[in-house]
């Protein structure tokens, strides 16, 4: 079943969206995304697809249209990136309120200023307390895989909740790589027809989405909101097995590589990982017990799973790929050690910031955090302040 072929993680995300065929995309274009709603209007144009693909004004207008698009009963996808995702902000909260299991690409973009175009996570990390779903790819295989099992877990009447597919700006959303295309059949057939719930336009049964809810009621709708992310979390797992059943490649929330004898062990989110599986190669020929932490799902935060994974290391490093301006640490390296505190796991840890508006990161960099590492453990205490790897003198 399937063919392996070669595509742009762009394209590999837009022939995902044709296989399941949504019911509407509505979209703005924006750089480095624009591929994927670009290739996909043209697979609307041709007749593909049967989609009704809305032409908006904005990016704001785009998951405003998505919104009402969903909570009329459809099956809604789009695509965006840095500055487009944060023009988005007030209806993303909106989405996640409302349960609506919309799907959003987010190909990974530094956001302004100074302009940049370029690969971080300052986009997807500044929106993680919307309330949507957040998972990230390593490849552009993973970018595909990902796509088809967000509607699956999006959709699920346990869950109903909006997913964020991310992938990595250029360096996989304009990277070619041989990959598994599925069969469309069987796609269709893993993500099911779409399974509507109270949608607005049935008359016969009339809900309200959206009303106004003020200090009487509204901490008890949120306090009922947090209640779908245990189930989101489960239902990640259990889809991600499911996929491995089907189509041979099983996904969970974290992967770990080498792990389970490591002394120095490298946490880290999307095409990272796969630059630093080839360093921790490189660490064991040297006699160096390295590996790395691989977190595919940033929400629901896997603190228990990253707190298991990571108990048995003499010393762990967390690399952000974007900046939290006044903390005293990056986004990612916060939840690591929280996760490690609340479970009882003392491990130093230091944390790395890096790769900021696309710089590049280098084997050797990521080495030297290895070489930390082992000081580190000696010292029995972590770095302080934050770390930066590859930052010009």
């Amino acid at each position: 079943m399937g063919k392996r072929i070669a595509l742009e993680g762009n394209e590999a995300v837009a022939e995902a969206m044709r296989q399941i065929n949504p019911d509407v995309v509505a979209a703005y274009p924006i750089t480095p995304s624009t591929e994927i709603v670009q290739n996909f209007a043209q697979f609307v144009s041709d007749g593909e697809v049967t989609t009704n693909f809305v032409a908006v004004e904005s990016e704001h207008s785009a998951m405003s249209a998505c919104l009402a698009a969903a909570v009329a009963g459809g099956r809604v996808m789009n695509a965006t990136s840095a500055n487009g995702l944060a023009l988005m902000w007030e209806i993303l909260y909106i989405v996640s309120s409302l349960r609506q299991p919309v799907i959003l690409s987010v190909v990974n973009r530094a956001l302004s200023g100074n302009i940049n175009i370029h690969c971080d996570h300052s986009d997807s990390m500044g929106a993680r307390d919307t309330g949507w779903l957040q998972i990230f790819a390593e490849d552009v295989q993973e970018a595909y895989d990902n796509l088809i099992q967000a509607v699956a877990i999006g959709e699920r009447m346990d869950v109903r909740l909006p997913v964020m597919n991310c992938l990595d700006g250029f360096l996989l959303s304009h990277s070619y790589e041989l990959l598994q295309v599925e069969d469309d059949q069987a796609v269709k057939d893993f993500v099911g027809p779409y399974q509507q719930w109270k949608p607005l336009l049935d008359i016969e049964n009339p809900v309200t989405y959206g009303p106004l809810d003020l200090y009487d009621f509204y901490f008890e709708h949120k306090r009922s909101q947090m209640e779908a992310y245990p189930p989101a979390k489960q239902a990640i797992i259990e889809e991600g097995k499911r996929f491995g059943e089907v189509f041979g490649r099983e996904y969970g929330l974290i992967e770990g590589f080498m792990t389970e004898d490591a002394d120095f062990v490298v946490v880290a989110l999307g095409s990272t990982c796969g630059t630093l599986r080839d360093v921790v190669l490189e660490q064991r020929e040297k006699g160096v017990k390295a590996g790395m932490l691989k977190i595919r799902a940033f929400r629901p935060f896997p603190a228990e799973e990253i707190a298991m994974a990571l108990q048995n290391a003499s010393a762990i490093a967390v690399l952000d790929r974007a900046a939290s301006f006044g903390a005293h640490a990056g986004p990612l390296y916060h939840e690591v050690t929280s996760a490690m505190y609340t479970h009882g796991k003392a491990v130093p840890t230091n944390n790395y910031i890096y790769g900021l508006g696309g710089r590049e990161i280098l084997p050797d960099d990521l080495s030297s955090v290895y070489d930390d590492l082992q000081q580190v453990a000696t010292a029995g205490q972590p770095w302080s302040p934050v770390s930066f790897l590859g930052l010009r003198e």
